[in-house]
């Protein structure tokens, strides 16, 4: 999950044009655990990967690498 997970999570900010900062501010996550998750550093909780996952309007199993299609 790790590779891909911080993979997809920094193409899917990046599309949509968001700093890390910003990115943090409209999830209510922390601007450090974005730039952990980008950098494979920190694992996600279930409670951070549902909020991102709805965020980005795509599915758990995207955003982990499960499926390669949303």
């Amino acid at each position: 999950m790790d590779n891909e997970f911080k993979s997809r999570l920094l193409e899917l900010r990046r599309e949509r044009n968001l700093s890390q900062v910003h990115l943090a501010e409209k999830t209510g996550l922390s601007n450090a655990a974005i730039a952990n998750y980008e950098l494979g550093k920190r694992i996600p909780t279930m409670s951070s990967l549902i909020t991102l996952a709805k965020f980005f309007d795509v599915s758990i199993d995207y955003l982990v690498g499960v499926k390669d299609y949303d």
